[in-house]
């Protein structure tokens, strides 16, 4: 989870790594680029677990969610104030953007077919 810095819209609030698709860019093209950008790693895009929609004040945004594997590099934030791994059942200790908590139910579910997590927790 990337904590959004203070200042950007949104800051101090924590949200899924993604952004903003380019012109003909396809949704999972657009993940692996934002990761890359966002974390400084290389991610393999597999299934689709989820999408919602929501209306901010300043426009409205749709997300994706997918499930995501770390194919190369360690996590830096690059673009964040601090990056941490969280356990799908702790999502909800975390203030997260209200886009991203409707797509909560979908990644434990899938947390929960996968089994253990295979990325190391860090603080």
């Amino acid at each position: 989870m990337g904590l959004r810095p203070v200042g950007k819209r949104l800051g101090g609030l924590w949200e899924f790594p993604g952004g903003k698709l380019e012109p003909g860019e396809t949704p999972e093209a657009c993940l692996v680029r934002e990761i890359k950008e966002e974390l400084g790693v290389t991610a393999h895009v597999g299934a689709r677990l989820d999408e919602c929609v929501h209306a901010y004040e300043f426009g409205t945004i749709r997300l994706i969610a997918f499930a995501v594997e770390l194919v190369d590099g360690s996590p830096a934030p690059l673009d964040h104030e601090r990056l941490d791994w969280v356990d799908p059942e702790a999502l909800d200790t975390l203030e997260l953007t209200p886009a991203d908590r409707p797509l909560l139910p979908a990644i434990r579910a899938h947390a929960v077919a996968r089994g253990p997590n295979p990325c190391p927790a860090r603080g």
